[in-house]
Protein backbone atom coordinates (compact mmCIF):
# COMPACT_ATOMS: atom_id res chain seq x y z
CA UNK A 1 0.00 0.00 0.00
CA UNK A 2 1.49 3.36 -1.06
CA UNK A 3 2.60 5.41 1.84
CA UNK A 4 0.70 9.04 2.12
CA UNK A 5 3.07 11.86 3.27
CA UNK A 6 1.06 14.19 6.33
CA UNK A 7 3.44 17.13 7.53
CA UNK A 8 2.09 17.17 11.44
CA UNK A 9 0.30 20.18 11.77
CA UNK A 10 1.65 21.49 15.50
CA UNK A 11 5.45 20.50 15.26
CA UNK A 12 8.13 20.59 12.83
CA UNK A 13 9.28 17.09 13.53
CA UNK A 14 10.97 15.36 11.55
CA UNK A 15 9.74 12.31 9.29
CA UNK A 16 13.72 10.54 9.06
CA UNK A 17 11.95 8.14 6.67
CA UNK A 18 11.03 10.54 4.19
CA UNK A 19 13.91 13.21 4.70
CA UNK A 20 16.37 10.59 4.75
CA UNK A 21 15.01 9.14 0.91
CA UNK A 22 15.27 12.74 -0.15
CA UNK A 23 18.77 12.90 1.49
CA UNK A 24 20.06 9.29 -0.31
CA UNK A 25 18.93 10.46 -3.58
CA UNK A 26 20.48 13.77 -3.41
CA UNK A 27 24.28 12.26 -2.16
CA UNK A 28 23.44 9.90 -4.95
CA UNK A 29 23.12 12.85 -7.78
CA UNK A 30 26.19 14.46 -6.21
CA UNK A 31 28.64 11.85 -5.01
CA UNK A 32 28.68 9.70 -7.84
CA UNK A 33 31.50 7.26 -7.45
CA UNK A 34 33.63 9.25 -4.94
CA UNK A 35 34.81 12.85 -4.38
CA UNK A 36 37.60 13.07 -6.35
CA UNK A 37 38.76 16.35 -5.54
CA UNK A 38 38.71 15.97 -1.44
CA UNK A 39 40.22 12.28 -2.07
CA UNK A 40 43.10 13.31 -3.84
CA UNK A 41 43.86 16.52 -1.51
CA UNK A 42 42.80 15.35 1.74
CA UNK A 43 44.51 12.89 3.87
CA UNK A 44 42.18 9.92 4.77
CA UNK A 45 42.15 10.68 8.99
CA UNK A 46 42.49 14.00 8.83
CA UNK A 47 39.88 15.61 11.52
CA UNK A 48 38.50 19.07 11.12
CA UNK A 49 35.37 20.77 12.10
CA UNK A 50 33.64 23.72 10.26
CA UNK A 51 31.12 26.35 11.16
CA UNK A 52 27.69 27.07 9.27
CA UNK A 53 28.06 30.85 9.20
CA UNK A 54 25.20 33.15 8.54
CA UNK A 55 25.88 35.62 5.81
CA UNK A 56 22.23 37.26 5.64
CA UNK A 57 19.75 38.38 7.87
CA UNK A 58 16.25 36.19 8.25
CA UNK A 59 14.56 32.88 9.94
CA UNK A 60 17.16 30.09 9.99
CA UNK A 61 15.21 26.32 9.08
CA UNK A 62 16.31 22.77 8.12
CA UNK A 63 18.74 22.41 11.49
CA UNK A 64 17.69 19.09 11.79
CA UNK A 65 17.45 18.15 8.14
CA UNK A 66 21.34 19.12 8.29
CA UNK A 67 22.18 16.81 11.31
CA UNK A 68 20.61 14.09 8.91
CA UNK A 69 22.86 14.80 6.09
CA UNK A 70 25.34 14.89 7.81
CA UNK A 71 24.56 11.30 9.53
CA UNK A 72 23.57 10.10 6.50
CA UNK A 73 27.05 10.99 4.77
CA UNK A 74 29.23 9.58 7.78
CA UNK A 75 27.16 8.41 11.08
CA UNK A 76 30.88 9.55 13.20
CA UNK A 77 29.89 13.24 12.20
CA UNK A 78 29.05 15.63 15.46
CA UNK A 79 27.02 17.97 14.87
CA UNK A 80 26.79 20.74 17.91
CA UNK A 81 23.22 22.93 17.46
CA UNK A 82 23.87 26.15 18.28
CA UNK A 83 20.18 27.77 17.12
CA UNK A 84 17.16 25.52 16.39
CA UNK A 85 14.87 26.07 13.56
CA UNK A 86 12.81 29.05 13.67
CA UNK A 87 14.97 31.55 15.15
CA UNK A 88 15.40 34.84 13.55
CA UNK A 89 19.18 35.20 12.67
CA UNK A 90 21.44 38.22 11.49
CA UNK A 91 24.56 38.15 9.77
CA UNK A 92 27.25 36.65 11.54
CA UNK A 93 25.54 34.19 13.79
CA UNK A 94 26.63 30.74 13.96
CA UNK A 95 24.23 28.19 14.01
CA UNK A 96 25.74 24.88 14.22
CA UNK A 97 29.37 22.84 14.32
CA UNK A 98 30.27 19.74 12.41
CA UNK A 99 33.53 17.73 13.36
CA UNK A 100 34.75 14.67 12.16
CA UNK A 101 36.56 13.63 9.38
CA UNK A 102 37.29 16.37 6.98
CA UNK A 103 36.43 14.07 3.24
CA UNK A 104 33.07 13.75 4.92
CA UNK A 105 32.60 17.18 5.98
CA UNK A 106 33.36 17.94 2.31
CA UNK A 107 30.54 15.63 0.86
CA UNK A 108 28.27 16.80 3.27
CA UNK A 109 29.12 20.79 2.93
CA UNK A 110 26.94 21.38 -0.65
CA UNK A 111 24.09 19.10 0.15
CA UNK A 112 23.44 20.50 3.38
CA UNK A 113 23.91 24.19 2.48
CA UNK A 114 21.79 23.44 -1.01
CA UNK A 115 18.66 22.20 1.69
CA UNK A 116 19.01 24.78 4.46
CA UNK A 117 19.58 28.37 1.85
CA UNK A 118 16.11 27.10 0.05
CA UNK A 119 14.10 26.02 3.45
CA UNK A 120 15.42 29.17 5.43
CA UNK A 121 14.56 31.31 2.15
CA UNK A 122 11.28 29.73 2.38
CA UNK A 123 11.14 30.41 6.26
CA UNK A 124 12.16 34.02 5.78
CA UNK A 125 10.05 35.23 3.43
CA UNK A 126 6.76 33.21 4.75
CA UNK A 127 7.54 34.76 8.60
CA UNK A 128 7.76 38.31 6.86
CA UNK A 129 4.63 37.91 5.47
CA UNK A 130 2.99 36.30 8.45
CA UNK A 131 4.25 39.26 10.45
CA UNK A 132 2.85 41.80 8.12
CA UNK A 133 -0.39 40.38 8.34
CA UNK A 134 -0.74 40.22 12.43
CA UNK A 135 -4.42 41.38 13.07
CA UNK A 136 -5.90 40.92 10.01
CA UNK A 137 -7.29 37.12 11.26
CA UNK A 138 -5.92 36.10 7.49
CA UNK A 139 -3.73 32.89 7.50
CA UNK A 140 -1.02 32.05 4.73
CA UNK A 141 -1.18 29.07 2.86
CA UNK A 142 1.50 27.42 0.55
CA UNK A 143 0.48 25.50 -2.55
CA UNK A 144 1.97 22.58 -4.26
CA UNK A 145 4.18 24.56 -6.66
CA UNK A 146 6.76 22.99 -5.13
CA UNK A 147 10.01 21.76 -6.13
CA UNK A 148 9.84 17.68 -7.05
CA UNK A 149 10.77 15.82 -4.55
CA UNK A 150 11.78 18.52 -2.20
CA UNK A 151 7.50 19.27 -1.49
CA UNK A 152 8.16 17.98 2.09
CA UNK A 153 11.20 20.41 3.14
CA UNK A 154 9.64 22.87 1.52
CA UNK A 155 5.97 22.90 3.29
CA UNK A 156 7.82 22.63 6.22
CA UNK A 157 10.19 25.55 5.69
CA UNK A 158 6.53 27.54 5.32
CA UNK A 159 5.39 26.09 9.25
CA UNK A 160 8.94 27.10 10.47
CA UNK A 161 8.01 30.77 8.89
CA UNK A 162 4.68 30.68 10.94
CA UNK A 163 2.78 29.74 7.58
CA UNK A 164 0.22 27.06 7.20
CA UNK A 165 0.17 24.25 5.25
CA UNK A 166 -2.65 23.86 1.97
CA UNK A 167 -3.28 19.98 1.09
CA UNK A 168 0.22 17.85 0.58
CA UNK A 169 -0.91 16.88 -2.50
CA UNK A 170 -3.53 15.57 -4.69
CA UNK A 171 -4.62 12.75 -2.40
CA UNK A 172 -5.75 14.61 0.76
CA UNK A 173 -8.15 16.96 0.01
CA UNK A 174 -10.49 17.77 -3.28
CA UNK A 175 -9.90 20.86 -5.02
CA UNK A 176 -11.99 21.65 -7.64
CA UNK A 177 -10.46 24.46 -10.01
CA UNK A 178 -11.01 25.71 -13.41
CA UNK A 179 -10.26 22.92 -15.40
CA UNK A 180 -12.43 20.28 -13.80
CA UNK A 181 -15.04 22.71 -13.71
CA UNK A 182 -14.52 22.91 -17.60
CA UNK A 183 -14.03 19.44 -18.20
CA UNK A 184 -17.04 18.16 -16.11
CA UNK A 185 -19.55 20.79 -18.02
CA UNK A 186 -20.11 23.03 -15.03
CA UNK A 187 -19.83 23.94 -11.56
CA UNK A 188 -22.70 22.11 -10.54
CA UNK A 189 -22.02 19.10 -12.19
CA UNK A 190 -18.76 18.98 -10.74
CA UNK A 191 -19.74 19.72 -7.05
CA UNK A 192 -22.32 17.01 -7.60
CA UNK A 193 -19.93 14.57 -8.73
CA UNK A 194 -17.45 14.78 -6.22
CA UNK A 195 -19.73 14.87 -3.25
CA UNK A 196 -20.87 11.51 -4.67
CA UNK A 197 -17.55 9.99 -5.42
CA UNK A 198 -16.56 10.75 -1.75
CA UNK A 199 -20.14 8.79 -0.98
CA UNK A 200 -19.23 5.90 -2.84
CA UNK A 201 -15.69 5.46 -1.63
CA UNK A 202 -16.32 6.02 1.75
CA UNK A 203 -13.97 8.70 2.16
CA UNK A 204 -13.56 11.57 4.58
CA UNK A 205 -12.10 14.61 2.66
CA UNK A 206 -12.92 18.26 2.68
CA UNK A 207 -14.26 20.00 -0.62
CA UNK A 208 -12.94 23.23 -1.92
CA UNK A 209 -14.39 24.96 -4.89
CA UNK A 210 -12.68 27.10 -7.31
CA UNK A 211 -14.73 30.25 -8.27
CA UNK A 212 -14.37 33.03 -11.13
CA UNK A 213 -16.74 35.03 -10.39
CA UNK A 214 -19.43 35.92 -7.90
CA UNK A 215 -21.97 34.54 -9.72
CA UNK A 216 -19.98 31.14 -9.75
CA UNK A 217 -19.89 31.68 -6.04
CA UNK A 218 -23.40 31.40 -6.20
CA UNK A 219 -23.97 28.95 -7.78
CA UNK A 220 -21.82 27.10 -5.46
CA UNK A 221 -22.91 27.89 -2.11
CA UNK A 222 -27.15 27.41 -3.16
CA UNK A 223 -25.26 23.76 -3.61
CA UNK A 224 -23.88 23.27 -0.47
CA UNK A 225 -21.77 20.61 1.25
CA UNK A 226 -18.30 21.91 0.58
CA UNK A 227 -15.73 23.35 3.43
CA UNK A 228 -13.68 26.03 1.21
CA UNK A 229 -14.04 28.43 -1.82
CA UNK A 230 -11.37 29.42 -3.51
CA UNK A 231 -11.68 33.14 -4.48
CA UNK A 232 -8.86 33.44 -7.82
CA UNK A 233 -8.16 36.68 -9.21
CA UNK A 234 -10.70 38.31 -7.56
CA UNK A 235 -10.45 42.32 -7.63
CA UNK A 236 -10.34 43.93 -4.01
CA UNK A 237 -13.98 45.36 -4.43
CA UNK A 238 -15.51 41.83 -5.79
CA UNK A 239 -13.33 39.98 -3.10
CA UNK A 240 -14.55 42.14 -0.62
CA UNK A 241 -18.26 41.20 -1.84
CA UNK A 242 -17.24 37.79 -2.31
CA UNK A 243 -16.47 37.75 1.64
CA UNK A 244 -19.81 39.13 2.72
CA UNK A 245 -21.64 36.76 0.07
CA UNK A 246 -20.31 34.09 1.84
CA UNK A 247 -20.63 35.18 5.30
CA UNK A 248 -18.80 32.80 7.33
CA UNK A 249 -20.36 29.72 6.12
CA UNK A 250 -18.05 28.26 4.82
CA UNK A 251 -13.93 29.47 4.58
CA UNK A 252 -12.70 32.10 1.92
CA UNK A 253 -9.73 31.73 0.52
CA UNK A 254 -7.72 33.99 -2.25
CA UNK A 255 -5.50 33.38 -4.73
CA UNK A 256 -3.92 34.64 -8.10
CA UNK A 257 -1.22 36.57 -8.17
CA UNK A 258 -0.81 37.40 -4.21
CA UNK A 259 2.80 39.05 -3.59
CA UNK A 260 4.67 39.71 -0.17
CA UNK A 261 4.07 43.46 -1.45
CA UNK A 262 0.30 43.24 -1.89
CA UNK A 263 -0.69 40.34 0.58
CA UNK A 264 -2.14 42.22 3.01
CA UNK A 265 -4.44 44.39 0.97
CA UNK A 266 -5.62 41.23 0.18
CA UNK A 267 -5.93 40.39 3.46
CA UNK A 268 -8.06 43.32 4.37
CA UNK A 269 -10.43 42.41 2.30
CA UNK A 270 -11.47 39.97 4.89
CA UNK A 271 -10.94 36.64 3.45
CA UNK A 272 -9.69 33.87 5.89
CA UNK A 273 -6.88 32.40 3.88
CA UNK A 274 -4.37 33.65 0.87
CA UNK A 275 -2.08 30.95 -1.11
CA UNK A 276 0.80 32.33 -2.48
CA UNK A 277 2.86 29.86 -4.82
CA UNK A 278 5.59 32.09 -4.42
CA UNK A 279 6.09 31.13 -0.77
CA UNK A 280 7.73 28.23 -2.57
CA UNK A 281 8.67 28.46 -6.62
CA UNK A 282 11.04 31.43 -6.67
CA UNK A 283 11.82 32.53 -3.44
CA UNK A 284 15.23 33.18 -3.02
CA UNK A 285 17.69 31.03 -0.92
CA UNK A 286 19.19 32.80 2.68
CA UNK A 287 22.86 33.24 1.85
CA UNK A 288 24.53 30.70 4.46
CA UNK A 289 28.06 29.19 4.42
CA UNK A 290 30.24 26.21 5.99
CA UNK A 291 33.43 27.85 6.30
CA UNK A 292 36.43 25.58 8.15
CA UNK A 293 37.39 26.21 11.60
CA UNK A 294 41.26 26.56 11.20
CA UNK A 295 43.79 27.16 14.09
Amino acid sequence: MKKFIFLPQKSQVLDKNIVRQIIKSALAEDLGDGDHTSLSTIPKDAKGKARLLVKEDGVIAGVDVAVEVCNEVDPDLNVEILLKDGTEVKVGDVVLYVSGSVQSILVAERLLLNLMQRMSGIATTTHKIVKNLKGTGTKVLDTRKTTPNLRYLEKMAVKIGGGVNHRFGLYDMILIKDNHVDYAGGIENAVKAAQDYLKKENRNLQIEVEVRNLEELRSVLAIGGIDRVLLDNFNFEDLKKAVAIVDKTVATEASGNITPQNALDYAKCGVDYISMGALTHSVKGLDLSLKAVVG
